[in-house]
């Protein structure tokens, strides 16, 4: 009885290890280069001119689409066109998924329906899990932020003793997060402190306080403009500045949106409350403009600068401006060495204050995504 009793519950075992040796491997993904070059393996994703590809034989690889003669995967794939508006999840019909032939610098998409597409007129191509994924998720609160955290410090102990401190602490969500679906909204938080003072036996102290916060919220009304709506608070002890509060909103537009490079333009209205060291503070109805730039490099380097104006409406004398730029060059992994400046007008200091306050920082920066 045992005997039959063993024979009937290792049975279903037996058929489904025969099944699994039985079944075919899933066949390799073949790329073709213009030199006759074959590789083997599985296409990863391409991303502009280049693709990633995943050799067995040399691992992954990134190679140009001009050097590619033929490509073939049996594997499912999606092939977001450029300009290709994806707002709605409904919109992912619009993007042809199936097996991937390339020939000819066209690529041949066989899924429900054939399509060709030409390699210059394809933004992106991914894995149809990765694509479904991308266009389905809906981040939490806390999900899809990225930035930087930076940190510099000097001390002298001489005759003279003097200690400066810089950090800030960059933030940015954009939903949604992968470039090629279009943008519905991005939320941004910068935090920015420079501390310094000298000191020296039988002379007053001199101290350098300056303190920066803002956050920004912007919502799309297409690919190209945006909405916002934005708060910002400054210290500036050089400039006799206690605290300035603005409160405003507006209308932006991204000029250029490249795979490499980003330009914004904005203009809006905004309440501002100006406290000047041993003056009454003013209420400011101002009007406000800005330009944003971001650059990436070969190497992983980028390039960020930014300009702010404010006209003040009902006291022209106490209008201001800001600008900054940035350039970050990587070290190693997520640590960045930074070099950045400032500069921050202000057209009515106090007396014996200056209109003007330069900063010039170096540092390391520590990317949290």
């Amino acid at each position: 009885m045992s005997f039959g009793k063993s024979s009937t519950t290792s049975l279903p075992l037996f058929l489904i290890v025969a099944a699994l040796r039985a079944a075919p491997a899933p066949q390799p993904d073949v790329l073709i280069l213009n030199d006759g070059e074959k590789l083997i393996g599985h296409l990863v994703s391409s991303s502009g001119s280049s693709v990633k590809f995943k050799s067995d034989a040399v691992g992954e690889v990134t190679v140009d689409w001009s050097k590619i003669k033929e490509l073939q995967s049996p594997r499912r794939f999606a092939v977001v066109p450029k300009n290709a508006d994806l707002r709605r999840p409904e919109d992912a019909s619009k993007v042809p998924v199936g097996t991937l032939a390339v020939a000819d610098q066209k690529l041949t998409v066989n899924g429900a329906t054939t399509a060709t597409i030409p390699v210059a007129d394809a933004a992106h191509v991914l894995d149809e899990a990765a694509f479904q994924n991308a266009v389905e998720h809906q981040p939490g609160l806390f999900d899809g932020w990225k930035g930087a955290l930076t940190g510099g410090i000097a001390l002298v102990e001489s005759t003279q003793n003097s200690r400066t401190f810089t950090g800030s602490l960059n933030l940015v969500r954009a939903v949604p997060e992968y470039d090629w679906l279009a943008p519905r909204d991005r939320t941004s938080i910068n935090v920015s402190a420079e501390y310094g003072d000298a000191t020296q036996p039988g002379s007053p102290s001199l101290m350098t306080e300056i303190y920066h916060a803002d956050g920004e919220r912007d919502e799309y009304f297409n690919s190209r403009w945006f909405g916002f709506g934005r708060i910002s608070f400054d210290h500036n002890f050089g400039q006799g500045l206690d605290l300035a509060q603005n409160y405003g909103g507006g209308v932006g537009w991204t000029v250029l949106k490249q795979a490499n490079q980003e330009l914004d333009l904005k203009g809006g209205m905004s309440y501002i409350r100006q406290d000047l060291s041993g003056t009454p503070a003013d209420n400011l109805a101002g009007a406000t403009a800005a330009e944003i730039f971001n650059r990436k490099f070969a190497h992983g380097m980028i390039f960020s600068e930014q300009i702010s104006l404010v006209a003040a409406l009902n006291n022209t004398a106490a209008s201001s401006a800001a600008a900054s730029a940035m350039l970050a060059m990587p070290l190693y992994k997520r640590l960045n060495f930074t070099v950045s400046s400032g500069e921050n007008f202000l057209n009515d200091p106090p007396p014996g204050f200056r209109k003007n306050s330069f900063q010039f920082v170096t540092g390391v920066t520590y990317a949290l995504k």
